[in-house]
C-alpha cells in the first residue's frame, strides 16, 4: 500500500476508534479500487430493503416528500425513483459504494460537481441531482431501460453499445429496477446491448475483364 494509502488508513481506522460503540458495530472499512480506503455504514435493515424484491414503503416521511417533489420537478414517476433509491443505498443517506458512489442515489464525486450538489449525503442535494441526472438520460436516449443502464453503466457505455451494456451488473441492475417499479420481479428486459460488430475486411470492386464487375478483398494491382 502506498504511503497516501497508508496514511488515510491511519486517519480512517483513527476516526473508528472514536466512534461511539453502537455506531462502530455499525461501521465497515474497505480498501477501494484505488487502494485508499473508505468508511462505509449500511445496516442489515438497509442492506434488507436494497435487495428486496418488493417496493418497500420509504422509511423517512421526509425522504418521501422529498422524492415526491423532486420527481415531480424532472417529470418522473415518484415510483420510479423510489425504486431506484431502494436499489441504489436502501435508503441510507450516508451510503458509499466500493467505488465512491454517495448517498440515496448513489452520485459518483464528479457527477455532484457537475450537479451543483456541494453535499452529496444531504438527502435533498442528493436526491435533486440524482433525479436532474435521470431525466438528463431519459432525454438523452430516450428510453427508460437504455436511461437506466446509463445511471449505472455510463452514458458512454450506452452509446458504444447502442443498448444496454453486456454487463451483468448493468443488465440485473436495469432488471431489478423495471421489476420494482412495475411490480414484477421477473419483469423481462428484451433490450439488451452486444459487444459493438467488429469492421470486416474491405471490399473492393474491379473488372473482371469481361465488361462484369467483381467483388474481391485483394486491392486492386495486388495478387491474390
Amino acid at each position: 500500500m502506498s504511503q497516501p494509502s497508508l496514511r488515510a488508513l491511519w486517519v480512517l481506522l483513527t476516526l473508528f476508534a472514536t466512534l461511539p460503540l453502537a455506531a462502530s458495530a455499525q461501521v465497515k472499512l474497505r480498501v477501494g479500487d484505488d487502494g485508499v480506503p473508505f468508511i462505509y455504514n449500511e445496516t442489515p435493515l438497509q442492506h434488507g430493503r436494497r435487495i428486496a424484491l418488493h417496493l418497500v414503503p420509504v422509511p423517512n416521511a421526509e425522504h418521501a416528500a422529498m422524492i415526491r417533489r423532486h420527481a415531480d420537478r424532472e417529470r418522473l414517476s415518484p415510483r420510479l425513483v423510489q425504486a431506484l433509491v431502494q436499489v441504489e443505498s436502501g435508503y441510507n443517506p450516508r451510503a458509499v459504494s466500493s467505488k465512491g458512489a454517495q448517498g440515496l442515489m448513489q452520485l459518483m464525486p464528479e457527477t455532484s460537481r457537475e450537479l451543483a450538489v456541494d453535499d452529496p449525503f444531504d438527502p435533498d442535494q442528493n436526491l435533486r441531482g440524482g433525479t436532474r441526472y435521470l431525466r438528463s438520460m431519459l432525454d438523452r436516449f430516450g428510453d427508460l431501460q437504455m436511461a437506466l443502464a446509463a445511471y449505472n453503466a455510463g452514458p458512454t457505455a450506452v452509446s458504444r453499445f447502442g443498448g444496454i451494456p453486456p454487463y451483468a451488473e448493468t443488465q440485473g441492475y436495469v432488471r431489478r429496477i423495471l421489476g420494482l417499479f412495475h411490480g414484477d420481479p421477473d419483469v423481462e428486459v428484451p433490450v439488451v446491448g452486444s459487444a459493438p460488430s467488429q469492421p470486416g475486411p474491405k471490399i473492393y470492386v474491379v473488372s473482371d475483364g469481361k465488361d462484369g464487375l467483381l467483388f474481391t478483398t485483394t486491392p486492386p494491382g495486388r495478387r491474390p
